[in-house]
Formats: structure tokens, sequence, C-alpha cells
């Protein structure tokens, strides 16, 4: 979540409430379980981490409290090596959605590119796998996990081709927040 909200703001300086509106409408039904509170506590910590700034927004009489929000240096460094990095071990398939959502909604990267890059991170850890299985004996138990790696690499192999046809051909029409 916080290297989401770091890339969020890597678009645009923004508050609490705007950023969670951003993350929910990038989640579609997902996001709408996320607690707007889970922001706020992420924020705190990005910024006791010096990634962030915040300061007062001025001109909301109403609204004192509210506080703005944006990278300093080291939080543009963290967003940029967020989105280079490629591990798979386990996938947070919403994590790496908002990775796509916020790298094209900030001109950070090209989501393409990002796909491409998970796409052969996951190719060479399905070929591990594939040779492991066939130094396990047929049948056995480690032969039957491997299997399950292989199979879940392949489906995430396929979610992946889905993702690269989306940001292919709608990726200039996608609706970014």
């Amino acid at each position: 979540m916080q290297d989401a909200v770091l890339a969020m703001l890597a678009k645009e300086p923004s508050h609490g409430y705007h950023l969670h509106a951003r993350l929910r409408r990038s989640l579609g039904p997902l996001g709408e379980s996320m607690n707007r509170g889970q922001i706020y506590v992420t924020l705190a910590r990005l910024e006791k981490a010096g990634l962030v700034v915040g300061e007062r927004a001025d001109g909301l009489p109403e609204r004192p409290e509210r506080k703005v929000y944006a990278l300093t240096p080291a939080g543009q460094r963290r967003v940029a090596a967020w989105l280079a990095e490629v591990g798979w071990p386990k996938p947070d398939l919403a994590e790496f959605h908002l990775k796509l959502v916020a790298a094209a909604a900030g001109r950070l990267a090209d989501p393409v590119e990002l796909v491409a890059a998970q796409r052969r991170e996951l190719l060479r850890r399905l070929r591990e796998a594939q040779q492991a299985v066939l130094a396990e004996p047929a049948g056995s138990g480690a032969a039957l996990l491997l299997e399950g790696v292989v199979l879940r690499l392949q489906a995430d192999l396929r979610w992946l081709a889905a993702c690269d046809v989306a940001w292919s051909e709608g990726g200039s029409t996608w609706r970014t927040p």
C-alpha cells in the first residue's frame, strides 16, 4: 500500500481523502472495503520515514486540519525502485494493478513495459519450476507441490497476457484516477 500511495503522489501532491478516492476507483469493487483511516496511517508512516512531506492546505477554513502531501526526493527514488521491481514470489495482484495505474497516471513508466518485465521474470521462474518437477520422482510429494507452483505461474502468466492486451489496446483511453 505504501508504494502505491507514493506512486499516486508522484503524479501530483494530494490530500488523504483524494488519495483514498483514487485508490478505490483504481481497484473497482476490490477497493470498496478500503478503510479511509488506512490511508492516513500510511501517510503518517511515510512522512515519519521522510518519503513524503505534509503541509497544511490553504484556503480551506472549513477543514483546517487537511494536509496536502508531496513526495520528497527519497520518496521519488522509492517510487522509481518500486516501478523497476519485478519480484513475483507471492504476487499481490491488486498492488501490481495499482503499479500499472499509477505508472500511467503519473507518466512514470510505460505499463506495457512493466507487464513485459514481470512476464520475463515469471517465465524464468516457470522454467526453473518445470526443471525441478522433472528432477523429482513422479508421484512424489515434492513433485506434486512443484506442479502446483507451475500451475500458479501459468495462471499468473495468463493474467499478465490479459493485462498486456488491456494496456496495449486501451492504454491511451484507460481512465486513470
